[in-house]
């Protein structure tokens, strides 16, 4: 006798979203001076903002990233979906 699953099952009860939180945070956290993390969530301009401070700051600015990295993963993934993918929050 087979058993077969209820439909239900195989369909997610809510659409799934495209979150970048653990890799925003951890790119972030690694090379936050680069803006690598900003230019992953879609933040072109910021991200260019980023290196140039960076640069002209000699690698103390990259201390942003590292807290922008631990800030995103501290959120919760709808927390973060909300804020950064859909509010499109470029810094902090």
């Amino acid at each position: 006798m087979e058993t077969t699953k209820p439909e239900s099952w195989n369909t997610p009860s809510q659409p799934t979203q495209e979150n970048k939180k653990v890799v925003a945070g951890i790119l972030g956290i690694v090379l936050g001076g680069f803006g690598i993390h900003k230019f992953i969530l879609g933040y072109t301009q910021e991200g260019i903002i980023q290196i140039i401070l960076t640069i002209v700051t000699c690698g103390a600015a990259s201390l942003i990233g590292f807290i922008e990295g631990i800030i995103y993963l501290t959120k919760s993934d709808e927390e973060f979906y909300q804020t950064y993918q859909v509010g499109k929050k470029g810094w902090f």
